[in-house]
């Protein structure tokens, strides 16, 4: 994620967070096709019939209106994201302030359920972004519970039952009263509704017919341009139909880029700082005086 801007006149020159060099093959092509066509008016005046600039207009404006819509849609996926990961770490905070409140100084669930926590930030982080997760996780997990997850495909929600199993038994065995129980089984549940979306959004995209549909009238549109305007602009319509087909393009590129959240796109939510910042409150709640690094951005970029 972009956590640091240009100033406002470098911004018209960055590329960092730009989906121009995706977009910048199309915006040439469409460039060079005018270019082509305003070098054949000149040569060959009347070549081919003049057009009105009227329904390219209406055109142009039904367009951007229908991938506003879409735009938004794919923002809403983005920004419903990044409220799930920051209800997951309140819900975190909640627990581990919970769990040392609650479990005696020396008792040993103490650091193991904190330690499950972090592993589980981790291996959510792994299972939305396709990973395995194993390596980031392995620090916080014994052997036995490195072994036992290699053979499970949900690992985050695996975290969660036996953290919840562990509870269970204190409850049956009188370490903890049913009113602790529960409050400790609502945060587990909380964390675990944080999951869900998340794993709707990485599972559920825009509708496709939708998206093709954009997709093909923005191509569409964009190609049609230089035969409305050459016969007015001549050799600058290179120029006016560069501008929009970036305008075009670039909304249909950033709709694609938004519309899953949880990738290593510069513009996708930075959750390796997120859960490295799970990881920090954790392990400053168990006291630990060597704690990691805060990520910090590399060229404006947070990961």
């Amino acid at each position: 994620m972009i956590v640091k801007q240009p100033n406002r006149i470098l911004m018209l020159f960055t590329l960092r967070g730009s989906v121009l060099p995706v977009i910048l093959p199309k915006v040439s092509l469409i460039m060079a096709i005018s270019a082509a066509l305003a070098i054949v008016l000149h040569a060959h005046p009347g070549a081919y019939p003049e057009f009105s600039s009227v329904p390219f207009t209406l055109f142009g404006l039904a367009l951007s209106i229908f991938l506003g819509f879409r735009n938004n849609a794919c923002y809403d996926r983005w920004w419903e994201g990044r409220k799930l990961w920051g209800a997951l770490v309140i819900e975190m905070r909640a627990l581990a302030r919970d769990v040392t409140a609650f479990l005696p100084t020396d008792h040993p669930g103490r650091t193991h359920i904190l330690h499950q926590c972090i592993a589980y930030a981790y291996l959510l982080k792994a299972r939305l972004r396709d990973e395995t997760g194993l390596d980031e996780a392995g620090h916080y997990l014994s052997v036995e519970e490195h072994a036992a997850l290699l053979a499970v495909h949900n690992r985050p929600e695996a975290i969660l039952r036996s953290i919840m199993e562990k509870i269970a038994d204190w409850g049956r065995h009188g370490l903890l009263s049913d009113i602790i129980m529960m409050t400790l089984e609502t945060r587990l549940h909380a964390i675990g509704a944080a999951q869900g979306g998340c794993e709707r959004i990485v599972s559920a995209n825009t509708p496709f017919a939708y998206t093709l549909l954009l997709h093909r009238t923005a191509w569409i549109f964009c190609l049609l341009l230089p035969f409305g305007f050459v016969s007015t602009l001549g050799f600058a319509t290179p120029l006016l139909t560069g501008v929009l087909a970036y305008t075009f393009f670039g909304l249909d590129a950033l709709s694609d880029e938004l519309e899953q959240p949880f990738g290593l796109h510069q513009n996708d939510l930075p959750l390796n700082a997120i859960v490295r910042g799970i990881e920090i409150d954790l392990l400053e709640t168990l006291g630990v005086d060597a704690l990691p690094a805060p990520l910090a951005p590399i060229k404006g970029v947070l990961t």
